[in-house]
């Protein structure tokens, strides 16, 4: 069995960059209990559901981003003899149950808004109003914090996703506010709440699917296994290619295993050689960093491309 790392792969990824996510992250989890606070509160007092709706709607917020920061502290642990990997799998868990509360908490949403239209209820608008723009304010301050890291982490992009339809959400409650306080239009409330929870089941599927296929170990959705193959198979000694593995460890690791017959009985040097040519078509051509490759010559095994152990 030979394992290698491709050599080329440079960590783009320095260490204050990781330090200021964290710090990001931080700042973002106050600002959201401080909002969660006084929207309860102020659902409360002034009899507002879609006050408390947002309050919820917060809560899973600070819940996920919670989530999300031990994430980012767990992926720096160094992997050790009972971790071969280490904890690089957390963000990915992180994104996974967050976007299974978003979704969960939009659903209890839509149920809540529904009863509003049976039942509407007056509101004390100005309380509303006022709580709404804080949210909108904190929420847009936490959006901007960590919009840059959402782009590269799938962690970061579910708290992300989290903050800005917060933030929507606040828009929405202030403009119900305004509606309630000037026309007595009371169903604006519930309507806007429903439209803002079906963004958030929309958003939340998206990266529940993609999180749900790293946690399955599927092939990553860029890569053609036949196309992999192919290309090796093109080198020579090489005779074929079978019991071919290949999943994402995280979001820039992809690892490749593959069992390799060769035409002759080569010797270990000539193989390293190989294996050399084999780590620079698949690092280039399809981004592969890990490959584990395992040699054969005239071995009776299954020579089919994918193997059920």
């Amino acid at each position: 069995m030979s394992h290698s790392h491709s050599h080329s792969h440079n960590h783009s990824h320095s260490h204050s960059h990781k330090d200021l996510k964290g710090r990001n992250l931080i700042i973002t989890i106050f600002l959201n209990i401080l909002i969660t606070v006084a929207q309860a509160i102020g659902g409360i007092i002034s009899g507002s559901l879609s006050l408390l709706s947002d309050a919820l709607h917060n809560f899973s917020d600070v819940l996920s981003l919670i989530i999300s920061y031990v994430a980012t502290l767990l992926s720096k642990k160094k992997a050790s003899v009972s971790k071969t990997f280490g904890y690089k799998r957390a963000e990915i868990i992180a994104a996974f149950v967050n976007s299974s509360t978003l979704i969960i908490v939009a659903i209890i949403l839509i149920k809540e808004a529904v009863e509003r239209f049976v039942n509407p209820v007056e509101i004390e608008s100005n309380l509303v109003i006022w709580l709404s723009l804080l949210g909108i304010l904190a929420n847009g301050f936490s959006v901007l914090l960590i919009k840059k890291d959402a782009k590269v982490n799938m962690n970061m992009k579910s708290a992300y996703l989290h903050l800005f339809t917060d933030m929507m959400a606040s828009v929405a409650v202030l403009i119900g506010g305004i509606l309630m306080k000037f026309y007595a239009f009371y169903w604006v409330d519930p309507t806007l709440t429903i439209l803002i929870a079906l963004y958030l089941i929309y958003m939340g599927y998206d990266l529940l699917k993609s999180s749900t296929r790293v946690l399955m170990l599927f092939t990553p959705n860029t890569i053609e296994v036949q196309q992999i193959v192919s290309a090796i198979t093109k080198i020579r000694p090489v005779k074929n290619v079978h019991h071919v593995h290949i999943w994402q460890l995280n979001e820039d690791e992809v690892h490749l295993e593959a069992h390799i017959d060769f035409d002759e009985d080569i010797n270990l040097s000539e193989f390293d050689l190989i294996l050399e040519k084999i780590e620079e078509e698949v690092y280039h051509k399809f981004g592969i960093s890990h490959l584990n490759i395992q040699p054969e010559y005239g071995k009776c095994d299954s020579k089919k491309v994918i193997v059920q152990d």
